[in-house]
């Protein structure tokens, strides 16, 4: 018995250890919270130094602080392209900052729209004869396309710089499934609706490559044409149509081909680099390692110059990632947490609305939740809808379009793909081989199904097919509404054909190019304000996701460097978790989908479970688990 109580005490005294501890740890991050965040006081003479050790995204998706911290800080980060381009337009005005820096070491890229508007933002510092540095282990399309609107572009010499250009395979699971005898059950309207083929074939469909062709080279010609504009002395019709003579050209010293082909203009490590920035900009009297310079992030700059708010709102509302049921996000686009948004804008009497579209579609559901938003948001007082579309606003990412008044994209945006599948998997066959059989009484055809263990009835089969035809049906009638047209018109350019924005424009899917500040301009007009500001709807950063970057370096070091192999291996990292991704969607997806195959989307890193209940929470940042 007094074994036993000792055993008792010693349990108590641990828990009572650990609680103290955990609020120790939370003090103290409260604490470092209201000292570190950034102010106009921190603001010095220096450099703009954007770390881009991450992905460029629309709205980055919300990360869990304790999540960041056991990770230990090496998740890829993701930056807000319009924060982005906000602290380069405040580079040029701001006399204190003497030159703009872009770190693109880890740079995980972005979609080509997004490309263009930080590109854009960067000539604008150059043009006001500011200069801007970029420096890099290797780049490849995305950092190329930012690199080329530089004023001086190092590479390290031990590494390089590479046009992939857009395409490649992908993965078809059809024989495995076949080999397990899983049956996919597939309700599908669109000849070029292919999201579903993966599950049911070994290679892609000749209507599926068709259509990736054309979008595909469409993309590749707007980017070349936007590197080629920016920076005129790249040859690259080397670099793209023979780059293993290229390489051969220069012994294999890949440093020396990117400097010979115009893709860069000096070499050197980052020390080097710093050195000549330091020129510019100034010695960095917080730090004496070699190459260090002044400089601030772009929190800082920001936060010296709060954004104004003249006259009347216009809300702006974003869309970005798959649309799913739900409150989901940011970073992915729950129709209800959306759709909410948009009643607040309705509620807050916002005087007109643009809808920021980077999505590739997803739920039917949620997708109609967010358009019915619009719809009601119009309804109040007949005031405009405006859509910004990105890099991508196709399936159910067009089909929340539909309420705008005006579509506004760029000719490098992938947009259409209207179309609607449901994809069902089940595996009485599976068990069948197990020895697993089923039986029982019905009292209609429909009683106990959908079975996913048992199979479908033929009448459960045809319902679903018969409901898919009809949210197809739907579909065309909510997009020749909107657009002008009957049904049949819209199905002749639907079908889950994908659309690049140039030929978009031209079948009368978009109105006209132009990015954010273009659609808010046309809102502006339209609800005839003369003074007006753009209010964003949304959640902002987690400061404590800050601090605990802070506490974790991830926010002032980005990963280790990478040549051409790193590179490699990363993306074959990516691609696995990608395919593991895939054949993971088969048995999670619910309700009918207007997502897109083709469809370029931002890679996020993958979430780290942990454990519920903040003692729970505890014990993992303390390494008890």
């Amino acid at each position: 018995m007094i074994f036993a109580r000792k055993v008792w005490h010693f349990l108590v005294g641990i828990k009572d250890g650990l609680v103290l501890l955990f609020m120790l740890l939370f003090f103290m991050a409260l604490y470092a919270v209201l000292t570190m965040r950034p102010s106009a006081g921190t603001m010095r003479d220096g450099a703009l130094l954007l770390r881009l050790n991450g992905t460029v995204v629309e709205e980055p998706a919300e990360r869990d602080p304790f999540d960041a911290l056991m990770s230990g800080g090496n998740q890829p980060k993701e930056f807000r392209t319009r924060d982005l381009v906000r602290a380069l337009n405040l580079a040029v005005e701001d006399d204190r900052i003497k030159a703009v820096v872009l770190d693109l070491s880890q740079f995980s890229g972005g979609g080509l729209v997004s490309m263009q508007e930080l590109g854009a933002a960067m000539d604008k510092v150059r043009a006001a004869k500011k200069p801007v540095l970029v420096y890099s282990m290797s780049y490849t399309d995305d950092g190329l396309m930012l690199a080329a609107h530089a004023s001086e572009v190092w590479l390290h010499p031990l590494g390089g710089a590479f046009a992939m250009g857009p395409g490649g395979n992908r993965l078809y699971y059809g024989q495995l499934l076949q080999r397990y005898k899983v049956n996919v059950h597939v309700y599908k309207v669109g000849t070029y609706k292919d999201f579903v083929e993966p599950y049911l074939y070994d290679k892609a469909s000749e209507p599926s490559k068709e259509a990736r062709r054309a979008v595909y080279a469409a993309i590749w010609e707007e980017w070349q044409a936007d590197v080629a504009k920016a920076r005129p002395k790249a040859n690259l019709k080397l670099v793209t149509t023979d780059p293993a003579g290229w390489m051969a050209a220069a012994k294999g010293d890949a440093a020396q081909a990117a400097l010979s082909a115009g893709l860069v203009d000096k070499l050197g490590d980052e020390v080097a680099f710093g050195e000549r920035v330091k020129a510019i900009a100034g010695e960095d009297e917080l730090d004496d390692a070699p190459g260090a310079f002044a400089h601030n992030k772009a929190e800082t700059l920001l936060a010296a110059h709060p954004a104004k708010t003249p006259g009347e709102a216009i809300a702006v509302v974003t869309v970005a990632g798959s649309i799913v049921d739900g409150k989901a996000g940011p970073g992915t686009a729950g129709g209800e947490r959306i759709a909410r948004l948009i009643d607040k804008a309705n509620a807050d009497d916002a005087k007109a609305l643009v809808l920021r579209v980077d999505s590739p579609g997803g739920s039917v559901f949620a997708s109609e939740q967010i358009r019915l938003a619009l719809e009601r948001f119009k309804a109040k007082g007949n005031r405009p809808v405006v859509v910004s579309m990105v890099n991508v606003a196709a399936s159910g990412g067009y089909w929340v379009s539909t309420p705008a008044n005006r579509i506004f994209a760029q000719p490098g945006t992938i947009t259409g793909s209207i179309g609607i599948f449901a994809l069902i998997p089940s595996f009485e066959k599976t068990l069948a081989d197990y020895g697993v059989k089923s039986d029982g009484v019905r009292t209609t055809p429909l009683s106990g199904q959908p079975d996913v263990l048992s199979g479908f009835t033929p009448e459960t089969e045809s319902m679903i097919q018969s409901n898919i035809e009809n949210n197809y049906g739907r579909f065309l009638g909510v997009v020749g509404k909107a657009r002008g047209k009957t049904p049949e018109q819209v199905d002749a350019i639907a079908q889950g054909r994908v659309w690049d924005g140039g030929t978009a424009r031209q079948n009368g899917l978009v109105d006209q190019f132009g990015g954010l500040d273009d659609a808010l301009a046309w809102a502006a007009k339209a609800a005839k304000l003369e003074e007006w500001h753009p209010q964003f709807y949304g959640k902002d950063a987690d400061p404590y996701a800050s601090l605990l970057e802070s506490l974790t370096g991830q926010d002032e070091q980005a990963a280790a460097p990478t040549d051409l192999v790193g590179l490699v291996a990363l993306r074959q990292e990516a691609r696995l978790a990608g395919a593991l991704a895939e054949l993971a969607w088969l048995g999670q997806v619910r309700g009918a989908q207007a997502y897109c195959l083709d469809c370029p989307v931002s890679l996020r890193a993958p979430a780290v479970q942990t454990p519920g209940g903040w003692l729970a929470r505890a014990g993992a940042v303390l390494g008890l688990r």
